[in-house]
């Protein structure tokens, strides 16, 4: 049920490195909010910085009594990170979005709006321009089409961090303490009632991106073998093409027998390589996903925090 009073809204906002940015895009928020008839918390999540990110957000927690500083003790990563503020958050819609100022804060009255009439989840979906082809779009594209391929969790293209979600769902998200996090995936596994809200993404307030190609691939790697297990379907399938392949190899050679004509069996040494590689390239691809999967297991298991907090300031 919606709050009968104006609701409590909290920002959660993950931050790395990001000093002489994060001023910017916290003007840009505060004249967004400021207008807005609601109480607002800021939860700014340092993970890790190793620049004057932290004294740059100490400086902002002074003059805004909003403000709360979450400092985990390393750099855990962005999804630990949002889950770090996530956990910390208390109101009744909590918004997360980034600190480098490509997710709009114009959309957070809009944000407020659905979910007053009732909605659990605001994703909102970055529009990419159709002139502009770059590889994060394309690699973006591809992961996309394939996780809601092999996943039985629909997963909206396009998809940033950039949400609203209710009480509710945030805490049935503070449920899944699962290691190996893939928001994205875990809040639409939820399956609570929610809504798209498009947006252009607008260009970094300065620096760059600190989602290098390979926290990219580990996200994706994290997605895949968390919801779903396609890849050992895929190493079944390869054995039984094999195993069927074998059997008609077989049939060949007892033809032969059956009709008398084994002089015309000629030894086969590539051929036999040929087939022994190939088997044995599936085997070990197999036994590679298996691990994977035993890896992730292993980590579950340990129950290790998926971040540490090293301070909260407020």
């Amino acid at each position: 049920m919606l709050p009968q009073h104006k609701p409590t809204i909290d920002l959660v906002i993950p931050v790395f490195n990001e000093a002489g940015v994060v001023e910017q895009t916290y003007a840009d928020i505060c004249k967004i909010i400021d207008p807005l008839p609601c109480k607002f918390n800021i939860y700014y999540v340092d993970d890790g910085s190793g620049d004057k990110t932290a004294e740059c957000l100490a400086s902002l927690a002074e003059k805004d009594k909003r403000i709360v500083v979450l400092e985990l003790a390393r750099n855990f990563g962005h999804q630990a990170a949002l889950t770090a503020g996530l956990d910390a958050s208390t109101g009744d819609f909590v918004i997360t979005m980034d600190a480098d100022g490509q997710h709009p804060s114009e959309l957070i009255p809009q944000m407020i709006g659905l979910f007053e009439q009732g909605y659990d989840i605001v994703q909102a979906q970055r529009i990419e321009e159709e002139q502009r082809v770059s590889f994060k779009q394309i690699t973006s594209s591809g992961f996309y089409a394939l996780i809601n391929r092999i996943s039985g969790t629909p997963i909206v293209a396009g998809a940033a961090d950039f949400r609203g979600m209710s009480r509710q769902a945030v805490e049935a998200l503070k449920s899944m303490p699962e290691y190996h996090r893939f928001l994205r995936g875990m809040i639409s596994w939820m399956g609570y009632r929610s809504v798209v809200l498009p947006y252009h993404e607008t260009s970094r307030v300065a620096g760059k991106s600190k989602y290098s190609f390979g926290k990219m691939f580990r996200l994706a790697m994290d997605a895949i073998f968390s919801f779903s297990l396609m890849p050992l379907y895929i190493g079944l399938s390869a054995g039984g093409l094999f195993f069927c392949l074998a059997a008609l190899e077989m049939i060949y050679v007892l033809s032969f027998w059956l009709t008398g004509r084994t002089s015309n069996l000629a030894p086969g040494w590539s051929s036999l390589m040929f087939v022994i590689l190939i088997v044995s390239g599936i085997i070990m691809i197999l036994l590679g996903f298996i691990g994977v999967y035993v890896g992730y297991i292993f980590q579950e298991v340990k129950r290790r925090p998926v971040y540490l907090l090293k301070r909260e300031k407020e």
